[in-house]
């Protein structure tokens, strides 16, 4: 058993009799603290701004939450006109109050099921955003990226990442064990870590049409947070 998915088994037991949250009702009532503890991946955010090609100047923010990594983002494009969706209209007043000067279009809305457009943006990301959800569920958001992205547009993607298959397997099992526990159908998207392995999350965007998908790679000090790279 390796140290990850050992002190993961430990994380499961001791949680194991808290309820499932909704995904927005979840940030809603961490508002106030959100900030203070995503800033543990303030190296990661100023990574993403670096990558960004120098000639961008639309892109789209999927889970954009309070904008964290547009903080970064703006500091090295600040004329960048920015689409940035989320589920939580908290998150995204404290997004429009940290910057009312930037072009920003903020969307209160699922990004499973809202339309992105066709060949729109030089640039997408996303942040922490997408270690909820089902290979399956996954590639239909990457086909919908890869759509609304321009010829040799970049997606760039930042996450927790699964270390083993075992630790997949059991991420998936404890979430589907609450789910049945708490009577949540399947349709419902929940706030419980379920991060996918590498290859597999690679192998989604590599279904959804992407030309090249790439592991940038980790922070020396963080091999659960991978940044990977796609372009169309």
């Amino acid at each position: 058993m390796d140290e990850s998915y050992r002190k993961l088994k430990e994380w499961i037991d001791q949680t194991k009799d808290d309820p499932l949250e909704t995904m927005s009702g979840f940030f809603d009532v961490r508002i106030n603290d959100y900030e203070d503890h995503m800033q543990q991946w303030k190296q990661h955010y100023e990574w993403m701004a670096e990558l960004l090609p120098a000639c961008c100047e639309t892109m789209l923010d999927i889970g954009c939450g309070t904008g964290l990594e547009l903080d970064h983002i703006f500091a090295r494009f600040p004329d960048l006109n920015v689409t940035g969706i989320d589920l939580s209209e908290k998150m995204l007043e404290k997004l429009r109050q940290k910057h009312p000067d930037k072009a920003l279009r903020l969307i209160c809305h699922d990004y499973f099921l809202y339309n992105f457009g066709v060949d729109c943006f030089d640039v997408a990301v996303s942040f922490e955003t997408l270690h909820h959800y089902k290979f399956e569920h996954k590639i239909a958001l990457f086909e919908k990226i890869h759509q609304c992205l321009k010829p040799d547009g970049i997606y760039l993607e930042c996450d927790y990442i699964a270390t083993s298959q075992a630790m997949e397997d059991l991420v998936f099992a404890e979430c589907q064990r609450k789910r049945i526990r708490d009577g949540i159908d399947e349709n419902t998207f929940v706030h419980f870590d379920t991060p996918l392995t590498i290859d597999h999350e690679i192998g989604a965007m590599q279904k959804a049409g992407f030309k090249t998908v790439e592991l940038v790679g980790f922070l020396e000090h963080d091999n659960h947070t991978a940044m990977i790279k796609a372009v169309k």
